[in-house]
């Protein structure tokens, strides 16, 4: 499940992904726009800055912006860096694999083949999912849950 850490992360991308202009943007007008609360956001958008997904600058004129454009930044990417693996089991994921301890054979475990196919698709959509693509398509979260 996604955390309240990686959802505030999500919901700041997106909205400096809405600054045409790549200006900075102030935390405190990211945390009144999206209601999160500010010192959880400070925190988010510190780790953010230090993988450089975004980037800071001082000032009365400062804050954050993206550090890529839209276009090459993923969903995929912000989740793993606030809630790491998009696995369900450890033994299914690509960039943080490790084994299961209760289990005697990876090859014949029923449940680690329908984990690493609900892995697959789940990191292929996130991989695939930009910012610019969220922005583009306002109606794609209604597409992918259904609605």
């Amino acid at each position: 499940m996604l955390s309240q850490r990686g959802r505030y992360a999500l919901k700041a991308m997106i909205n400096l992904s809405r600054v045409a202009d790549r200006r900075p943007k102030q935390v405190s007008l990211i945390s009144i726009e999206e209601n999160i609360p500010r010192k959880f956001l400070e925190a988010i958008m510190s780790d953010l800055r230090q993988h450089g997904l975004v980037e800071s600058a001082r000032g009365k004129l400062g804050g954050y912006r993206l550090a890529r454009p839209a276009e090459l930044i993923t969903f995929g990417e912000i989740m793993r860096l606030t809630d790491g693996p998009l696995a369900l089991l450890p033994c299914v994921s690509r960039q943080f694999y490790r084994r299961c301890e209760d289990c005697p054979d990876e090859a014949a475990c029923a449940l680690r083949r329908v984990m690493g196919m609900v892995r697959k698709e789940v990191s292929d959509i996130l991989d695939r999912t930009t910012l610019a693509d969220a922005m583009a398509r306002p109606g794609i979260s209604a597409e992918l849950i259904g609605g």
